[in-house]
């Protein structure tokens, strides 16, 4: 079943779940963007193709919003924002600690390891070679904000407050990467020295399933038509409940 978390008749975001391709898989497996071609061609009785394009996308283990374009002229204008920079991106990672310094900016040049499927930092002259800039803080529990598994009150991510917190072992991070690169904050972080939990491809020694404790939350743009500020927020899996400590 598909998470929608927007829709107008020019966009689709959803919620993706952890462990489901975003695209690009073989004929006979799912991804989100064959679910969401169905949820739109049922819901509006669409025959033929129907039209969807990626705007953003997420590594399979990784949870959270997915923005599409529903026409080719959305689909250009945002991702033109995409490459221009002019979008907000807002992650949250659950880390191993110690996290020092508690807040930063990471900078690195990463290329692709075709063969092993994975990135490396990479010096700056290295051949294919990619800068990837992100900046990161670590969320105290009153400083973190939103639903665990839908179930808390919402409130402001800017003026946040979430009854819960983590086992001294684990960190809370807010992510704003500034580069788009592939594996970008999942390498960095890892680079860093605080792997995000579950993912072993970089570094992770402790298990976190499904997918790894990576969540795209909230993804600001501006609308393709109506040129409004659009603010896009996803709730935490119900998988993360399990991380936190209630805090009574």
């Amino acid at each position: 079943m598909l998470d929608v978390l927007y829709e107008d008749n020019h966009l689709l975001a959803v919620n993706k779940p952890a462990m489901l391709p975003t695209m690009r898989v073989a004929d006979d497996q799912a991804s989100l963007l064959t679910i969401a071609k169905e949820y739109v061609r049922r819901k509006y009785n669409k025959p033929g193709n129907v039209y969807l394009g990626i705007v953003s996308r997420l590594d399979a283990p990784v949870t959270g919003v997915v923005l599409l374009a529903r026409t080719s002229k959305a689909a250009g204008r945002l991702s033109k924002q995409f490459r221009e920079r002019d979008v907000e991106k807002l992650y949250w990672a659950v880390v191993e600690s110690p996290v020092e310094p508690r807040e930063g900016q990471l900078v690195d040049f990463l290329r692709k390891d075709e063969r092993h499927r994975r990135m490396h930092v990479a010096n700056e002259s290295a051949p294919g070679a990619q800068r990837a800039e992100l900046s990161y803080r670590v969320l105290s529990p009153e400083r973190a904000s939103g639903r665990v598994g839908g179930g808390e009150k919402k409130t402001s991510l800017e003026n946040p407050s979430l009854p819960f917190s983590l086992p001294p072992t684990l960190a809370l991070l807010e992510v704003r990467p500034v580069t788009g690169r592939k594996h970008q904050i999942r390498l960095q972080l890892a680079h860093a020295g605080f792997p995000i939990l579950g993912d072993r491809k970089y570094g992770s020694s402790r298990p976190f399933a499904p997918g790894i404790a990576l969540h795209s939350r909230r993804l600001a743009i501006e609308h393709p038509v109506s040129k409004m500020q659009l603010e896009i927020e996803s709730p935490l899996p119900a998988s993360w409940q399990r991380l936190f400590t209630n805090r009574r």
